[in-house]
């Protein structure tokens, strides 16, 4: 890569950088850190082990996100200063090395960029995830079970914590349904683009004439709910029914009815919970849930009144979004983005990373 061309790209991942850092707004965060950091130093924090989770699991995010901005602007710096050193004793190893860099470091500008466009009125919330079986049968059901670990892969790799609050096993594989959080900032809007219809096309491993079959899974994101939403629910329009947790293959896992289903009758929407061991813990989850899919139709029919009133019929791409190919090729591909990757086993396995950038570049040029 010739000199110029090499200053030319440093000044423009400067120039990105001043971007990224005047809308990440690093003056309000060093303050949000400093006031964090007083009411984490507080004897009585542990008082309320909600709001001390809250407070300690914020402040880590803030200066992680710190962390991030000034080491990449550290790194920029000292690209400059390698490929510098390569050009005065002209040694081929050491431009190498600077080239190498200058990628790495380019990809993940990239990547704190797409952070910037998550600005939506929830995005910086923690996400809900529901994942449902749909057309295929027993294949549909192994699907939304591969889907499901995708995205709990996705948040291992990234130090995401995530828990489970509830998994309908199918009868033979797979999964019928399965809600979980995601609680990191942001998982909402980075997570949301992947609400939709996947479809798996391959030789079914449960036909016995080894044919090919194509299933379908949903995927719903839900934003999780804040004291601020202020979602109303009359307790006498719900029905709630407690039974018994049970795990793949319909074996229980307790004794006790400790597992809570809740029926909004109003809207039917149902949800349910087995996580916890204790009815009342499932029943405040279960409610949580119910409460985020309530703000979610109430965001969802206010978008549609905006749409009709610009002469929008809303778009398409909370449908059929992405398809995972392992035959007769082997391919995933976003039907949106048109983002492909040709190792379908590696995304099954938690790296989405180059789909959800896509997918978030792609709505923000949807909405520009």
């Amino acid at each position: 890569m010739a000199v110029l061309d090499v200053s030319e790209e440093l000044k423009s991942l400067a120039s990105t950088m001043e971007s990224i850092e005047a809308v990440l707004d690093l003056g309000r965060i060093r303050a949000d850190i400093t006031a964090l950091e007083e009411q984490a130093a507080a004897p009585d924090l542990w008082d309320d082990v909600e709001n001390a989770q809250k407070v300690t699991s914020r402040l880590s995010y803030l200066q992680g996100e710190l962390r991030r901005v000034e080491s990449l602007r550290g790194r920029i710096d000292d690209v400059q200063v390698l490929f510098e050193l390569a050009e005065a004793e002209d040694d081929a190893d050491t431009r190498a090395e600077a080239e190498a860099e200058l990628a790495s470091v380019r990809k993940a500008v990239d990547e704190l960029e797409v952070r910037t466009l998550l600005s939506g009125e929830y995005d910086a919330r923690e996400a809900l995830v529901n994942i449902r079986a749909e057309a295929g049968g027993v294949d549909a059901a192994d699907f939304a079970e591969q889907l499901m670990r995708m995205y709990l892969r996705w948040a291992e790799r990234h130090g995401y914590p995530t828990e489970v609050y509830d998994t309908s096993y199918a009868e033979e594989a797979g999964i019928k349904s399965t809600t979980f959080a995601v609680k990191t900032p942001y998982a909402y809007g980075t997570l949301s683009v992947e609400q939709g219809t996947h479809r798996l096309v391959r030789i079914s491993p449960f036909d016995n004439q080894g044919r090919r079959q194509t299933s379908f899974a949903g995927v719903e994101v839900l934003p999780v709910v804040e004291q601020s939403d202020h979602v109303d629910i009359d307790e006498s329009e719900l029905r709630i029914d407690v039974y018994r947790s049970s795990g793949p293959g319909g074996q229980g896992v307790n004794t006790t009815d400790s597992a809570v289903r809740i029926t909004h009758l109003p809207t039917g929407i149902v949800v349910s919970c087995q996580n916890e061991r204790s009815q009342i813990q499932n029943r405040a989850s279960a409610m949580n849930v119910l409460q985020a899919k309530l703000l979610e139709r109430r965001r969802q029919e206010e978008q549609a009144k905006m749409d009709a009133l610009k002469g929008d019929g809303g778009n398409s791409w909370g449908n059929q979004m992405r398809s995972y190919v392992l035959h007769p090729y082997q391919m995933v591909k976003d039907l949106r983005t048109d983002h492909e990757v040709g190792n379908p086993q590696s995304v099954l396995d938690g790296n989405i990373d180059g789909f959800l950038e896509a997918g978030i570049r792609w709505r923000k040029s949807q909405s520009s």
